[in-house]
């Protein structure tokens, strides 16, 4: 009879509540990580305003993007801290957690004082606010990829993932349509006076309405049978996962350093990379920019259909092979045939689509009394490294070779694809023994 009524509920559609936690879930990542990177779109107006006038330019602009990297690094501690609450107390506290921690000092940075009227404590309210969306930022994808996939039949897992991470790609998307605005319908003196703030008040304001919708969200079942049969974890979930999960560790860590290869170096690296070797103009890069994270967006949810068809490791290696296809191409057709930038980073940006694989492969790789803090401590703390060391490898590949960032690209992929090619079903099914048998 268990045996049935498993059955039946991998094999039942997805249904109205299904649906309305996907969507909700979704927006509010995109919400999200909207807040989280608007700040780079306008870090040069936010340098002038926060840090002491007479300092020189280049040393105001290390310091502002010193800011915005202390973001990064305070995603591992903040993912840890709340996955190991979300593997105590429950996912959707943790999932409504997030968005608050993000949206405050989101708001609160729109509203602040700058250094002409504070002084010194500008740039360090500055450095306080970032690092707490970092935190949040730091729990809100592995949360939201584990909150989603827990809520929905096994079979529509893929889809579950793609939707969430189609939503934090078009967070990228919507900080960039809002900083093309504020620039479009604002000049440069009235945005580094008063527009700038603009953004961050909508972004701060939507995400604390992102948090009251997602108080209409329930518990996953998967938890709350969990608790229900006194089977939640009794030591601290990070340990647990370091203690017994290391080959799931490892497979998350090193399919997550083939998502930072691709988002970071196609998706935000590329535009400048574009200006300075081929003298392309912001406007032209940013309108590919903005039409590549569009296909991004489209393609990862896309990519959730084929993963729930025909599984990851099949969808990883065509998708693998089919990124390094399109970013040599973009790189190498942008400086023979300029005119061909649009197109070829639109394919390029769909090809990136495949990262939908690293939540699924993630999701699936640890049993549910550890999920959350096997998921988290693995991504964050891959994201920190490798996202930390992407830009100055890449830097210094371009100085020596204009391929440079394709070729690492293709490097890292090629990983990628080596350690898809030796998964098997083992660690690729939600339904382990030590989960809940049924959904």
């Amino acid at each position: 009879m268990a045996e049935r009524g498993a059955a039946a509920a991998h094999q039942r559609p997805l249904n109205r509540r299904d649906i309305r936690t996907l969507v909700l879930a979704s927006l509010g990542g995109a919400l999200e990580f909207y807040d989280f990177i608007i700040y780079v779109f306008f870090a040069a107006a936010i340098g002038h305003l926060f840090f002491p006038p007479g300092m020189p330019d280049w040393l105001q602009q290390v310091q502002t993007f010193g800011i915005f990297a202390a973001g990064y690094l305070a995603r591992p501690l903040g993912g840890i801290v709340m996955a190991h609450f979300g593997d105590l107390v429950g996912r959707k506290r943790m999932f409504t957690l997030s968005v608050f921690l993000m949206a405050v000092p989101t708001l609160l940075i729109g509203l602040m004082p700058t250094y002409e009227t504070i002084g010194y404590a500008a740039p360090v309210l500055l450095l306080v606010f970032r690092m707490m969306q970092g935190a949040a930022i730091g729990g809100e994808g592995p949360g939201a990829w584990v909150f989603v996939a827990e809520h929905v039949p096994s079979k529509h897992v893929g889809l579950a993932c793609g939707m969430l991470t189609g939503g934090l790609t078009g967070g990228i998307m919507l900080g960039s349509l809002m900083a093309t605005g504020i620039n479009t319908v604002y000049t440069p003196a009235e945005v580094s006076e008063y527009a700038w703030r603009i953004p961050f008040l909508v972004g701060g304001l939507s995400g604390l309405l992102a948090m009251y919708l997602r108080r209409f969200l329930h518990e996953t079942p998967i938890f709350e049978e969990m608790r229900a049969q006194a089977a939640l974890t009794k030591d601290m979930p990070v340990k647990q996962v370091l203690k017994g999960h290391v080959p799931a560790v490892i497979l998350s860590m090193l399919v997550t350093w083939m998502l930072t290869a691709a988002v970071v170096v196609v998706i935000l690296m590329t535009p400048a990379l574009m200006q300075k070797m081929h003298g392309f103009t912001p406007v032209v890069t940013l309108e590919a920019n903005l039409v590549a994270t569009f296909m991004l967006t489209v393609c990862a949810m896309g990519s959730g259909v084929l993963l729930d068809r025909f599984g990851a490791v099949k969808v990883g290696l065509v998708g693998g092979v089919l990124l390094i296809i399109s970013t040599y191409a973009l790189y190498i057709g942008a400086a023979t045939h300029p005119g061909w930038l649009l197109p070829l980073y639109a394919f390029a940006g769909a090809t990136v689509g495949v990262i939908n694989v690293v939540p699924y492969v993630m999701v699936n790789a640890f049993p549910p009394s550890v999920r959350f803090s096997g998921v988290s401590f693995s991504y964050n703390v891959a994201y920190a490294i490798f996202g930390g060391i992407t830009p100055l490898l890449v830097s210094l590949l371009v100085a020596a070779n204009p391929l440079g960032p394709a070729h690492y690209v293709a490097g890292v992929v090629v990983v990628f694809l080596i350690t898809m090619a030796t998964q098997t079903r083992a660690r690729l099914s939600l339904s382990e023994p030590e989960a809940v048998p049924a959904r």
